[in-house]
């Protein structure tokens, strides 16, 4: 009985610290189609974990793009809206930065893209304000330092970005390497000799 009180205990004290929300931003390269339709936005952000304070679970991916792509973006501003990306989506970009964030500095950044989706916030510009903008926007709000803007380019913006802060850049989880094995012409070396 002991045991399990102390179980219990040591899981109610250590529950609250495994939670955390995570930021991934992402990139598509070029143009995406599927099923006919060219997809936006090319830059956009995730969040996956859940909070702190109340342990609730956080799975929100938020992107900005303009409400009607076409060529009179070329010319003039239009609206735009924030766009929320399925996992398919999402789980088809690049990844570029990764971080853990406070509680705090998640509400802020789904407050910041509230914003981007106001009336005041929703304007959309192809050359100075875009999906490339959003995310810098909300990399900011997150604590990241940001590579200089306007771009049109967002993999190049985000692997800019991810240069400026290199304890949040994206690495892959790689397998730790395996020691080489002995070949003919290594010396084999005969174990020592243990003491009797």
């Amino acid at each position: 009985m002991r045991t399990w009180v102390l179980g219990v205990h040591l899981a109610l004290i250590a529950g609250p610290a495994l939670a955390e929300v995570v930021l991934t931003f992402y990139a598509h390269p070029g143009a995406r189609v599927r099923d006919g339709y060219l997809l936006f936005p090319h830059a956009y952000v995730q969040a996956t974990g859940s909070l702190d304070d109340t342990g609730d679970p956080v799975d929100w991916a938020a992107g900005f793009t303009a409400r009607s792509p076409g060529p009179q973006l070329l010319f003039a501003r239009g609206a735009g809206v924030v766009a929320y990306p399925d996992a398919r989506y999402v789980g088809e970009g690049r990844p570029y930065l990764r971080l853990a964030v406070s509680d705090a500095a998640y509400r802020a950044v789904r407050a910041r893209a509230d914003w981007w989706a106001s009336p005041e916030g929703s304007v959309y510009d192809l050359r100075r304000r875009n999906c490339i903008s959003f995310i810098a926007d909300l990399a900011r709000v997150a604590g990241l330092r940001t590579a200089a803007e306007p771009s049109m380019k967002p993999g190049t913006f985000l692997e800019a970005t991810a240069a400026l802060n290199p304890a949040a850049a994206w690495r892959e989880m790689l397998a730790p390497p395996t020691p080489p094995l002995p070949s003919r012409t290594d010396p084999v070396v005969p174990e020592p000799a243990s003491g009797d």
